[in-house]
This record gives structure tokens, sequence and C-alpha cells, in this order.
């Protein structure tokens, strides 16, 4: 297996997008998505990213010094040999880094992602076939639909529920693994409620209604 796959939270952890471009507003707005305290540095910025709040700018080149305390950093600048040297003095400070330009030179990569609320599915070809990864990609996006982030909504609110009355952890198993057959997200998308409220209170009885889990 040539890399580690793994989900990594960057909530609230300095982060560095050298480049002012498209690639490093793409690289920005991620980062932003997941939580992290993002820096900018270039000596030109785009207008989405100077559009976007809540991101520290530093309208200059990249200096060594811009590492400090970062926990990641993305070289996607315009210029191949300012992205390698910005990897070396990232492997020099102990700092992750991707490179645009050539990701299989950094230390990650960034797969392919279809994203419904809670589900995050990632997909990759380890760079031998980009296109592949996004018809996957396309695929994944076809077969779960909005629904499934509602489901996962549903599934969470339940799960805290039973929690907080002490139902036995393991005995989870068996209920979420019913509500699946029953098409719980199938019925979410036709918004179904009353059908909906029916195996919940068949499967858990009083107290679990939609309108009780999600009251939004």
């Amino acid at each position: 297996m040539k890399y580690y796959p793994i989900f990594l939270s960057v909530k609230d952890r300095p982060c560095l997008v050298a480049g002012g471009g498209r690639v490093g507003a793409r690289k920005t707005a991620t980062l932003v998505s997941a939580g992290a305290a993002v820096t900018v540095v270039s000596p030109e910025i785009c207008d989405p990213l100077a559009k976007m709040p809540g991101i520290h700018k530093k309208k200059r080149a990249f200096a060594p010094r811009d590492l400090d305390g970062m926990f990641l950093v993305f070289a996607a600048t315009a210029n191949a040999a300012v992205n390698q040297a910005i990897q070396v003095e990232a492997g020099k400070a102990g700092v992750l880094c991707n490179s645009a330009d050539a990701p299989d030179q950094g230390d990650f990569i960034l797969p392919a992602v279809m994203n419904r609320g809670d589900l995050i599915c990632a997909v990759s070809t380890c760079g031998a076939s980009p296109a592949l990864a996004r018809k996957i990609r396309m695929d994944l996006d076809e077969a779960y639909g909005p629904e499934y982030a509602a489901f996962l909504v549903l599934m969470k609110a339940i799960r805290e529920q039973l929690l907080a009355s002490g139902h036995d952890p393991e005995g989870h198993r068996q209920v979420f693994r019913t509500m699946m057959e029953k098409n719980l997200p199938g019925l979410l998308a036709a918004k179904d409620i009353p059908a909906i409220d029916a195996i919940l209170h068949e499967m858990l009885g009083s107290g679990f209604t939609m309108k009780d889990l999600i009251p939004q």
C-alpha cells in the first residue's frame, strides 16, 4: 500500500497555503470548510481569496519563517522551483507538505471526495489515474444522494438518545442494521415522515419521532 489512508482533523490547526491563485484558493476553501486556521502567503492574491473571510493573508513571497508553528502546508504557487523549495523547507521544519504540481513527491496527496454531510467518501488511485478517481467519485455522487446526509443526522440523534438512556451499545448494531434494511434513506428522500415515524416507533418505542429527534 503506497499511502496510509487517514481522515485528518485540522480543526483550529494552523495551516499554510503558499500560492494565491486558483489552486491556492481551492486548497484554502477546503481547509476552511474543515475548520482550519489558514494563512495564505503570496505576492498576488486572486479575487476569490481576497474575498474569502476568516483567513490571514500575507501579500509577499514565501519565507521559511512562514512555516513556524504550522501543522501542514500546501505548496501551490505557479513556480515549480518555488514549490520544491517550500517542500524542502517543510521537511526541515517537520511540517507535512503537499506540492500542487508534484503531489507524489510530497508527504500526502488529496483524494477525490464525495461529501454528504457526515458521509465522506474518499477515492484515490495513488496518482495512476485521476480520471478514474473522478469517475468513481461521480458514481458515488449518484449512488448516495442528499438524503444520506439527513439519514446520518437522524442516526446520530438516535444514538445519542439511546446512550443517554443507558441502552446497551452492543445492541445498537442490530437497530441500525434493521433501519438500513427498511430503507430509511429512501423514505427521507421521499419526505415520508409518517412512514419514518412508524419505523422509529416499531424499533425504539415512544419518544422517537422525527419531530422529537430533529426538532428543526
